[in-house]
């Protein structure tokens, strides 16, 4: 599959299922998980190493947190990480949530430090998960239910609008937010994503207030104006399963871009020797700075 001049591999470290790339701005790197490979990466622009770390059970996302530490969306709730040892240990759980039948998948921080965390049904089952939302000291509430495929999370510029994506619906949902309380209303449709191929997935923001969206099963991440709906640029990657990205690096101008290997036919991984890998596009855009948990 031809990609986009302007993309460049990063990591050719193989994933099922690549997601949750997040720049963790006080160790200048780029997390990101393999959610079915049960690892947690992390790799430097600077250094050709790549950290890989287990963890006991799927993982949907890992997140940056204002200490030393790191979250991580675990299959039964959230957990912290310690990146030294490469231990996890349980810090909150959302009422309700069955981890036989569901999993967490894309998680964010607000920029009040915040955690947004929603599920799916492990056998992909709609209408079975939720969008939760968790303070620094592990209070839990529930957002959203008859979720499918809880996908991605980004505030606007102005901080007053959450965007959210459950996949299966292909469109990007919208709702006023209020920084103060973390308290969402006016739940509605922001626009139709048809317009691009395959099911939206992760997403991240730039500081005009675009999204960036990822696109499984379109091998692309396409560009949007969430206030009129029109996709303004689509970036092609060598791969058809495009899962989430976020800027980063030092200037936050590099655009990384995570892609999944798992349910491929033996034809497709053969035209998609890349697939699971991730990458790194200069689209010529900004991200904001990444928000980080404050508990």
């Amino acid at each position: 599959m031809p990609a986009d001049p302007r993309v460049d591999l990063f990591r050719a470290v193989p994933a099922e299922l690549g997601e949750g790339a997040v720049w963790h701005p006080g160790r200048g790197t780029l997390l990101w998980v393999d959610i079915l490979g049960r690892q947690v990466h992390e790799a430097s622009p600077t250094d050709a190493a790549t950290v890989s770390r287990p963890v006991p059970q799927l993982v949907g996302a890992v997140l940056p947190t204002r200490g030393a530490d790191l979250l991580v969306a675990l299959q039964d709730g959230i957990h912290r990480l310690d990146p030294a040892m490469g231990a996890t240990r349980p810090w909150a759980v959302a009422p309700g949530h069955d981890a036989a039948k569901l999993r967490f998948n894309d998680a964010k921080c607000d920029p009040q430090g915040r955690l947004w965390a929603g599920t799916m049904a492990l056998d992909e089952a709609p209408g079975r998960g939720a969008l939760y939302s968790f303070a620094p000291d592990g209070t839990c509430r529930k957002w959203r239910e008859g979720v499918s495929v809880s996908n991605g999370l980004a505030w606007s510029p102005d901080q007053r609008t959450l965007y959210y994506i459950d996949s299966p619906t292909r469109t990007v949902q919208a709702f006023d937010f209020e920084p103060d309380t973390g308290t969402l209303t006016r739940p509605r449709v922001a626009f139709a994503t048809t317009a691009a191929p395959g099911f939206p997935d992760g997403c991240t923001i730039d500081t005009e207030g675009h999204l960036w969206i990822a696109f499984w099963d379109g091998g692309c991440v396409g560009r949007w104006d969430p206030a009129r709906g029109r996709l303004l640029e689509t970036v092609r990657l060598p791969a058809a399963r495009v899962t989430t990205c976020t800027f980063g690096g030092p200037r936050l101008d590099t655009l990384f871009i995570t892609t999944a290997s798992c349910r491929l036919s033996p034809a497709e991984r053969a035209a998609q020797p890349e697939a699971g890998f991730v990458f790194a596009a200069q689209v010529g855009a900004t991200g904001r700075p990444t928000d980080l948990f404050a508990g």
